[in-house]
């Protein structure tokens, strides 16, 4: 395919962000308001190419950082970048170089906008003109009067990989981690480029997948080789020399000796519009048509169809001019704070120079979460773990289901077999405590039972240096009970993950009334060696997550047991938590979440309730009470016939659902607050994102409270200041 056909939409001859021309009071307000850009210098190098094919400019995007500070596009890198494509564009004229490339600094190719300054965004004309900017500078890729490539190193995502769409071809390396869309994911769109150019390139059903689908699939990334396989790139090439390779690549498309070709774009209506309109049933399904950033691109999607690039581009600065000032994104930019900073430095965490050096772990249990917590620990922190049960059949179960995950890592490129064979020399198992006498950290996983762990402890503690920590995975029972009838009770800490282990990130950190610091500090120091967010509490009640969790549960019970149909209340809390809350005790399990609540309505029976129709599902032996179909989940009619109807049944509707268990929600993390469970809002709210899966675009829980005007009706007061987490108004 030819230069011109690079991009095979509606055509438009005019430059994209002439417009641009006429901001220079909204662009000179965007400078102030990102007066900290930490800009992404473009770099430019003259590469003479292979074959006498003339000379490339090799244009490198670099923010002087490692890759733990990814390149991101301020106001000021893009005038820088848009000076230096100038100049190219100058050299192009006069004939003195054959083609542009751009490429980025090791293991980063570009992320995106920098986000930090919009907070200081105040008017609408801002946010327009920085769309317009970056819709200026990297159209510019296209018109430079020579072919355009971009070598895609590393990571990329938003407006990197908007600059890559931009240009006339793209090369990428087999070792990228991440190539991703996520603006959707934190209540944005795609707004340089990509909501037009996507769909020209791959499709709208592919695109769709990358701009809707993955952002609220719980932000979903694709490797190179996935983006590749998609079409987003014309050729993959393996990481070792990838660079010299792209080059000289670059010039056999340019002496014609590599022909790109794509295929045709399939652009009939009635397809193109039957995706859209199934795009979005699946958003409202999934959101309760709560994420407006969602319908937004949705619309750019479905008029990317016959919209020309000017045309396509216009929409998209209007639609950044829309949601940039929307409580949506401030929401969004508020929890991507939390997780991307508030994680790295848990609030309350102790000195980490208290914490003590962990050698060697002891497990107690060998059953499904005690495997995975060994795994983990294996993994993370390359120390001998030693697992134990009660029988020998037991824990060779344990340490065979590590050593099978190991070899699955292993079948999928994750790990070499050098690591596998030292991960799995590390584990061993035992049905003696006592053979983990040497251990400077215990973790148990054992029935959920206060005796059993009580029991437990009294036996490890008999084996173990007074020094040992021993942390508990209780999801909710008193650490400063369990710990009462030791000898060493400041040693005990609670330390829950969440299942699967290796995928929720949030581990709680629960400090019992007799905790020490040093064993609270060795807690957070392994939370960070084993990758995990750690959140700091105090021993109350199922902690932070289960709580809340445990609320909405017992109103959803209520209002269900009333008499409204599972599937109304499961509509009704569509867009906050990643599944309805039916859905969910599949996934958790009647019997746990049973547990959960029967401890939490004996702390506080006035909030509190178990329903019985939940009791007779446990009885049941029911695991969940959806059933898997072809056509997707249906209720189970045996859970549905479980089901007592009232004599005067109150039916709600989805709304009146969602309103009263937000209530409920607001009044109860009012309560935990108050009780100093956690040290600030931003903590459940960091909890609740990363050990629950609620939403970034409504800030997690406390955002959306506030924004809803709950938390006022509820308990008499905002949760968080205005304009922390919303517009200021």
């Amino acid at each position: 395919m030819s230069q011109s056909q690079s991009q095979s939409g509606p055509e438009s001859q005019s430059r994209p962000g002439s417009q641009v021309q006429g901001d220079d009071a909204a662009v000179a307000a965007l400078l102030d308001a990102f007066e900290g850009e930490l800009v992404t210098h473009a770099l430019p190098r003259d590469v003479d190419l292979p074959g006498g094919a003339g000379t490339l400019v090799l244009v490198t995007l670099d923010n002087g950082q490692d890759h733990t500070r990814p390149s991101t596009f301020g106001p000021r890198g893009l005038l820088e970048l848009r000076a230096v494509l100038e100049r190219c564009r100058e050299r192009a004229a006069a004939g003195e170089i054959a083609a542009v490339a751009v490429t980025g600094k090791p293991f980063c190719f570009a992320v995106g906008a920098d986000l930090s300054g919009i907070p200081q965004v105040t008017r609408r004309d801002q946010a327009v003109a920085m769309g317009r900017l970056g819709h200026e500078v990297f159209g510019m890729l296209s018109d430079l009067g020579v072919p355009s490539f971009a070598f895609v190193n590393g990571a990329a995502m938003g407006g990197g990989v908007e600059v890559a769409l931009a240009c006339d071809y793209r090369t990428m390396s087999s070792a990228v981690p991440a190539v991703a869309l996520p603006e959707v994911f934190l209540g944005l769109v795609p707004g340089w480029g990509g909501c037009w150019m996507l769909p020209q390139l791959v499709g709208i059903r592919s695109a769709l997948t990358v701009v809707v689908d993955n952002p609220l699939g719980n932000n979903r990334m694709l490797s190179g080789v996935q983006a590749a396989r998609l079409g987003m790139a014309d050729q993959l090439l393996e990481p070792a020399d990838f660079l010299e390779r792209s080059i000289a690549w670059a010039a056999d498309v340019l002496a014609g000796a590599v022909t790109v070709e794509r295929p045709e774009v399939d652009r009939d209506e009635a397809r193109w519009d039957a995706a859209i309109t199934a795009a979005r049933g699946a958003v409202t399904q999934r959101t309760g048509g709560h994420a407006r950033s969602a319908y937004v691109a949705l619309d750019l999607l479905a008029a990317a169809r016959t919209a020309s690039r000017d045309e396509g581009f216009a929409a998209e600065d209007e639609a950044l001019g829309d949601l940039v000032m929307s409580d949506e994104l401030r929401a969004g930019l508020y929890a991507f704070d939390l997780v991307q900073k508030r994680a790295k430095r848990p609030a309350g965490a102790p000195d980490k120079a208290l914490a003590r050096p962990v050698t060697s772990v002891g497990v107690v249990g060998a059953g499904l979460m005690a495997s995975q917590l060994a795994l983990l620990l294996v993994r993370r922190l390359q120390v001998p773990v030693v697992m134990t049960d009660l029988d020998q059949q037991r824990v060779e179960q344990g340490v065979g289901y590590v050593h099978a995950e190991l070899d699955a890592l292993a079948a999928k490129g994750r790990l070499g077999a050098d690591q596998v064979n030292r991960c799995k020399a590390l584990v061993t198992g035992d049905t003696s405590k006592a053979a983990m006498a040497d251990a400077d950290l215990v973790i148990e996983a054992v029935f959920e039972e206060m005796s059993v762990k009580q029991q437990v402890w009294a036996e490890v503690e008999a084996v173990v240096s007074p020094e040992c920590v021993l942390a508990t995975n209780t999801s909710s029972l008193s650490i400063t009970e369990m710990a009462s009838q030791l000898r060493h009770p400041e040693r005990v800490v609670g330390l829950h993950f969440f299942n699967p282990v290796a995928v929720m990130p949030l581990v709680e950190v629960v400090r019992g009334e007799r905790t020490d610091d040093a064993t609270l500090a060795t807690a957070f120091a392994v939370g960070k060696k084993l990758k995990k967010t750690t959140v700091l509490c105090s021993d109350s009640p199922s902690f932070i997550v289960n709580r809340l969790l445990g609320r909405f549960m017992s109103d959803m019970g209520r209002i269900v047991d009333e008499g409204t149909p599972i599937e109304v209340a499961d509509r009704g809390f569509a867009g906050i938590a990643p599944m309805p809350p039916f859905v969910l005790m599949g996934l958790v399990g009647p019997a746990i979440a049973l547990h959960n609540g029967e401890t939490l309505a004996r702390a506080f029976p006035d909030r509190f309730r178990v329903s019985p129709a939940l009791r007779r599902v446990v009885e049941a032996g029911k695991r969940g009470y959806y059933r898997q179909t072809e056509a997707g989940p249906v209720l189970d009619p045996e859970v549905l016939a479980l089901q007592e109807q009232p004599t005067s049944p109150v039916v709600l509707t989805a709304e009146q659902v969602r309103e009263r268990v937000l209530a409920g929600l607001a009044e109860e993390a009012r309560i935990m607050l108050d009780e100093g469970v956690v040290a600030a809002p931003m903590d459940l709210d960091l909890a609740m994102i990363t050990g629950a899966g609620f939403q970034l675009w409504n800030g997690g829980l406390t955002p959306l409270l506030d924004r809803s005007g709950t938390a006022e009706t509820a308990t008499g007061r905002r949760f968080l200041p205005r304009g922390v987490a919303d517009v200021a108004r």
